[in-house]
């Protein structure tokens, strides 16, 4: 009996089953695959050869900025994760536990790290004694696990990959900065790599991160209207430096805590490509993120210098820092097409006997579709240089208005629930800064506080109780 081939079957469209329709894309662009235990999927070669380039990306932006990469052990001591009361109470429901090695019942049961701060914090405590040890700015890349009753791939898994960044410093000065530089990190990789505009601020109390003092994000909007938190970044304070005894001689002969820091992003990145830039042929990824960002496809290939004119031009734009591939597989070009559409492949050139013989090729952009004729000559690499640089801002320029087409002010709890019913994306409102007023929005509209404005003070009342505003939040519903 043959296998189902799901590449041939359609994409559902956006607009008729937007959660269907990202599933369609996640599997026949092959990105991943379902394992054998819910939650865990498989990281195809192409999915995960986006996130490689998320990671070199972000790699060499971490680098730049002091930190280095450590890796630590993927199971922790139950006693280790209990030091911290208000962290564990946050992870207690998600971990996974294990109670056996081998054939022996453990003493002591482990825990597959769902976050690894108390890994750090033991190790931290240990190697760390005066002011010159600081600071300590180390980040890991790797999985975490947390056991989740509704998954999705790449948006909420069992497991997932990520970057986690702990650092610790001598004073509050410093770690306070260091959490906002690694916020505007997040944001501009966003902006310069994923063509992702993002929405950021700072956590309410109730949604902040179990253990933080305070907790800053990166939120993106989907097209389906809803938001997607995209990257956090957390101060710490010296919560967990009491709790482990992370101290240190400073300068002034004193015995001091450590201030902490922690930071992450995680192959939810991956989603927010999808849903953000998609459409209703698949993929469209932006080019300085995309794995092949020019596909070379030969018209009549079988007829003579066409391959190797394709294979001139690709060696070409090699030459000039472009990642490109040739397809000269036996399909037909509709279908090599339609496979390049699929797989968000940036630009695609096609060229035949017709081309070649009148010094052209034709040049297609994935983002809207637009073809243009350009010279087979000594300028081509530097023309499809500049067609990838105008696709990126493009597609930033679709996604930023629309981020800002679906930021709506409101100023009664009536208007709240219509836009989220009606049109989606942000509502943007006063608030008192009460968590009974926060849970009465999610109990209402199911929809959670996303971020404080930090840049507008409030003016005026809350419309959820009517008392003198604190803040000015913006809510959403979101995956």
């Amino acid at each position: 009996m043959a296998k189902n081939n799901i590449k041939n079957d359609a994409i559902t469209p956006r607009d008729v089953d937007f959660a269907q329709w990202y599933t369609d894309v996640c599997r026949k662009a092959e990105l991943m695959d379902y394992s054998s235990v819910k939650g865990f999927i498989i990281y195809r070669p192409y999915g995960y050869a986006l996130w490689e380039q998320i990671q070199s990306y972000m790699d060499k932006r971490f680098k730049e900025t002091g930190h280095q990469n450590v890796y630590m052990p993927m199971l922790i001591p139950e006693s280790l994760l209990n030091k911290e009361k208000d962290h564990v109470e946050g992870f207690a429901p998600e971990c996974a536990v294990v109670t056996r090695g081998g054939l022996d019942d453990l003493e002591e049961h482990l825990i597959v790290r769902p976050t690894s701060e108390t890994l750090f914090c033991e190790h931290y405590a240990k190697i760390v004694n005066s002011y010159r040890d600081l600071p300590k700015k180390y980040n890991q890349w790797c999985s975490v696990v947390r056991w989740e009753k509704t998954t999705r791939p790449f948006l909420r898994g069992s497991e997932f990959l990520w970057q986690e960044g702990h650092t610790i410093h001598a004073t509050e000065e410093e770690a306070r900065s260091e959490t906002l530089m690694m916020r505007d990190i997040y944001e501009e990789t966003a902006k310069e790599l994923l063509a992702i505009p993002m929405l950021t601020g700072r956590k309410t109390e109730r949604e902040k991160f179990a253990g933080a003092e305070e907790t800053y994000t990166i939120e993106a909007l989907m097209h389906d209207g809803k938001a997607l938190q995209s990257g956090t970044s957390h101060y710490f304070g010296q919560g967990f430096a009491k709790a482990f005894n992370m101290t240190f001689l400073d300068k002034d002969n004193k015995l001091k805590h450590v201030y902490q820091t922690s930071w992450g992003v995680s192959t939810r990145l991956l989603g927010a490509i999808i849903m953000v830039h998609g459409d209703d042929n698949g993929l469209v990824l932006p080019p300085r993120l995309a794995p092949t960002q020019v596909v070379i496809i030969p018209i009549q290939q079988k007829k003579a210098g066409v391959l190797e004119k394709a294979d001139e031009i690709s060696e070409q734009l090699k030459a000039a820092g472009m990642r490109v591939s040739v397809d000269a597989s036996d399909k037909s070009p509709g279908w090599k097409f339609s496979e390049a559409e699929m797989r968000g492949i940036p630009v695609r050139i096609e060229v035949g006997p017709r081309d070649i013989e009148n010094g052209h090729c034709v040049v297609v952009k994935r983002n809207d579709g637009v073809k243009t004729q350009m010279d087979l000559d000594e300028n081509l690499p530097q023309a499809i240089h500049d067609t990838l640089e105008t696709i990126h801002q493009e597609m930033y320029d679709k996604a930023a208005a629309f981020l800002n087409s679906h930021i709506t002010r409101v100023n009664t709890l009536e208007e709240v629930g219509r836009v989220l019913d009606e049109k989606g994306g942000y509502v943007k409102m006063n608030w008192c800064g009460e968590e009974a007023c926060e849970l009465k929005i999610k109990d209402l509209y199911q929809a959670t506080s996303r971020c404080i404005d930090e840049h507008e003070e409030a003016d005026g009342v809350c419309p959820c109780c009517g008392k003198k505003a604190k803040h000015v939040v913006y809510f959403a519903r979101a995956y």
